[in-house]
């Protein structure tokens, strides 16, 4: 009986999973410098160094999410209602922090990965370890 309420839960959780909302890497450079929304790349601090980050995005490992989101708390409670735009390398963790944070009420979409900020001759920096 057990297993089967469990089932279930699962099930429903994942039925009414928070829909992410996708966005072209250009469309996300507007609303950052629009100051509407604020870019946050998710990927791992050796990723960072190895590739590069988007020029205005904000670095915050996935790590630190799934974890105690130590860094993760303050750059929410400073952000406040503003739309948080997430990239990763291909934008699967993007969606999967971003379903997480559309459950807990935070306006989210997914700007896909990194190499789709590349690809869109956005600007690019070295990340400082």
């Amino acid at each position: 009986m057990r297993r089967l309420l469990l089932l279930l839960t699962l099930g429903f959780s994942t039925a009414f999973a928070a829909e992410v909302a996708k966005i072209t890497p250009a469309a996300a450079a507007q609303l950052v410098a629009d100051g509407k929304a604020v870019l946050v790349d998710i990927r791992e601090p050796a990723e960072w160094a190895e590739a590069g980050v988007a020029a205005p995005a904000v670095l915050l490992p996935k790590s630190d999410f799934d974890s105690d989101r130590k860094q993760w708390k303050d750059f929410l409670t400073k952000v406040g209602d503003i739309q948080i735009i997430l990239y990763c390398r291909s934008g699967r963790r993007a969606d999967a922090v971003g379903q997480t944070l559309a459950a807990e009420g935070r306006s989210v979409a997914n700007a896909g990965g990194m190499k789709d900020w590349v690809a869109a001759g956005l600007p690019v920096r070295e990340a400082k370890p």
